[in-house]
């Protein structure tokens, strides 16, 4: 087995010409083709020539927006990592930059001159067994060692921190039982290893998982020990691409690049055979039988990952009733249709239903995943829709489960409370729009009627330590709903909980059918008698309730409690914030000249303004 990019689909046959072409492109259109390359099945020579360009075109910043910085340091030779870093970044729509640090010093480098002028977002420790453990190290004194440089590189840079598993490459002495005898490297390892991780979660530190994957793998996929010993390159090269791609699925993580949402085909994808044809005893599904199980496999892995607050959507060619039939009628089925957050099945092309799917989620397209058994239709998405995430699904049904989470689509670093009931939530709406009449369209019709029956209740505080995570893990990860996308450390929105000078409001949404948990940030300083609104968003998956008309009220009475008498709002558009392109106008801000920067700034007059008395919700604190 190799450790290489098997999800994804083979890179086109006139890659090297595309590669040009893309180069000479204007700013957008050439960053787009770059990155629709970079979401092929690339080698280490093909990932090397794809970054040149990259870093020719885009030096720094890019279309995406400012790059992100990432300091590489470790005990290792580190250098033909970058490129896989950046290009599966680039495979995220994110431009990183990467600093690699002197070979060996990461003790001396993490709070050093050279990373104090780098300023990084993200520090990576990349350390061995031989440099942490040597011939008699001690396990607890080298994770006292690895604890002190987070702390270390958190206090110097307010970065986050990724700290990279050992390899297992040291050769066992007892084989099976290399437990028996712990003074061992390959014992001691194995408890650093295991150690790591409780650490990890205690310290707030994002763990790449090496041990893993070479457990999935093999070690010979990722570690050469001849390269070792002639150059001390502990990863081998042709593991360079997924080196990169794992790194960049936990800068994604962090950056809110992650998907959202799975979406399902369901002849030959979801169940064996094609039920307007066979009907639901001719499925193939269910217990008993090897293909039968193949399909069960994949249903409880969609299932697992709904519970974790993955949203599930069905996208089929089929009758619609023949369709939403066997989740209701075989007795084998997994899921049902109250798993789906949306359901789309039509004679209609799958490109249009997976807009259709987005808009009615509220979810960019680049949220969603789409996995079908057709190659057809898997080329026909990737064609019209390339911010579609598509995996090259195998033709075995039982290895399609393991095909989609080798892919990292949905990579976390941290699960909250809301996390767990985002699927539920979006079931539910899909569940009232069914019976309000079976679509968005007829939802539209009676919208006032059902917000009004809905007892929704906005409530606010000021940010506090307890809501400082899912603060943070909101701000990075909100893309559309986002009037600036400015992105927030937490020691930086920490800071901000003592600023006089400062507003901040997290707020939280209920209403008689559940409890949405924290869905709204904003934070507004205080200039002169102006109240700068510098960041401001939203979770999508509660637009249309007109919550943001609720937000608008509270930050209008702080500020004027404050002694405002105006509020300035800022747009800054990113290229996926267009929604909310027009959100100051709606609410009756007027235009105002430009920031120096080019960000919109729009002025509402808070002696004019008055809240909406027809609002659907109550407002207060929490």
């Amino acid at each position: 087995m190799t450790a290489d990019l098997a999800w994804l689909p083979q890179p086109p046959a006139d890659f090297a010409a595309r590669l040009a072409a893309a180069e000479a492109r204007p700013d957008r259109e050439a960053w787009d083709a770059l990155a629709d390359l970079a979401r092929t099945r690339l080698d280490p020579a093909r990932t090397a020539r794809l970054d040149r360009v990259m870093q020719r075109r885009f030096p720094e910043a890019s279309p995406a927006g400012p790059a992100w910085r990432l300091a590489l340091l470790g005990s290792s030779t580190l250098s033909h990592l970058a490129a896989g870093i950046r290009v599966g970044a680039l495979r995220r729509d994110l431009r990183v930059t990467v600093h690699e640090g002197a070979y060996g010093q990461s003790d001396r480098e993490v709070d050093g001159e050279a990373l104090h002028a780098l300023r990084p977002d993200t520090v990576l420790l990349a350390l061995d067994a031989d440099a942490l453990l040597g011939p008699a190290g001690d396990v607890g004194a080298a994770l006292d060692q690895l604890k002190s440089l987070w702390a270390r590189a958190r206090a110097a840079h307010g970065c986050t921190v990724i700290q990279q598993t050992l390899l297992p490459a040291a050769i066992p002495l007892m084989g099976g039982n290399e437990h028996r005898m712990p003074g061992s490297l390959a014992a001691r390892t194995a408890r650093l290893n295991a150690g790591l991780r409780d650490a990890a979660v205690e310290e707030g530190v994002d763990l790449l998982a090496l041990d893993d994957a070479v457990a999935r793998h093999g070690l010979d996929a990722w570690h050469d020990p001849a390269l070792w010993l002639r150059a001390r390159q502990a990863v081998t090269p042709a593991a360079a691409p997924l080196y990169g791609d794992l790194v960049a699925r936990l800068l994604g993580a962090r950056l809110g690049r992650s998907a959202k949402a799975l979406v399902l085909d369901l002849d030959d994808t979801l169940w064996g055979g094609t039920v307007g044809e066979e009907g639901l005893a001719g499925l193939i599904v269910g217990q008993g039988s090897a293909a039968g199980e193949s399909f069960l496999a994949l249903q409880a892995h969609a299932r697992d990952l709904a519970r974790r607050g993955i949203v599930l959507a069905v996208c089929s060619k089929n009758d619609p009733e023949v369709a939403r039939r066997p989740f209701r009628e075989h007795p084998d089925m997994l899921l049902r249709l109250s798993d789906f957050g949306a359901f789309a099945a039509n004679w209609d092309d799958k490109a249009t239903n997976l807009r259709r799917i987005a808009a009615e989620l509220r979810l960019g397209l680049d949220s969603l995943v789409f996995v079908d058994d057709n190659p057809f239709e898997r080329a026909l998405v990737r064609e019209h829709l390339p911010m579609v995430a598509v995996p090259e699904v195998p033709d075995e049904p039982a290895l399609v489960a393991r095909c989609l989470a080798d892919a990292g689509y949905f990579e976390a670093v941290a699960l909250t409370a809301e996390d767990r009931g985002r699927a539920q939530a979006y079931a539910r709406d899909r569940a009232r729009r069914d019976e309000a009449g079976g679509g968005t369209t007829d939802l539209a019709g009676t919208l006032a009627g059902t917000l009004a029956g809905l007892g929704m209740r906005l409530a606010w505080r000021s940010f506090d330590a307890v809501g400082l995570p899912r603060i943070v893990q909101l701000v990075n990860k909100t893309n559309q709903f986002n009037l600036t996308t400015r992105r927030l450390r937490e020691a930086e929105a920490a800071a901000l909980i003592d600023d006089p000078a400062v507003l901040t409001l997290q707020l939280r949404l209920a209403d008689r059918l559940a409890e949405h948990g924290m869905i709204a940030v904003a934070i507004g300083r205080l200039v002169g008698r102006d109240l700068v609104i510098g960041t401001w968003l939203m979770s999508c998956r509660v637009l249309g309730r007109r919550v943001e008309e609720g937000i608008l009220a509270i930050l209008a009475a702080q500020a004027a409690g404050r002694g405002a008498r105006r509020l300035v709002g800022l747009y800054r558009a990113s290229g996926r914030n267009g929604m909310v392109a027009d959100l100051y106008p709606r609410l009756g801000f007027t235009p105002a000249p430009p920031e120096p920067d080019g960000a919109e700034r729009w002025v509402l007059d808070l002696a004019a303004y008055a809240p909406p008395t027809d609002l659907p919700m109550t407002l207060g604190t929490f």
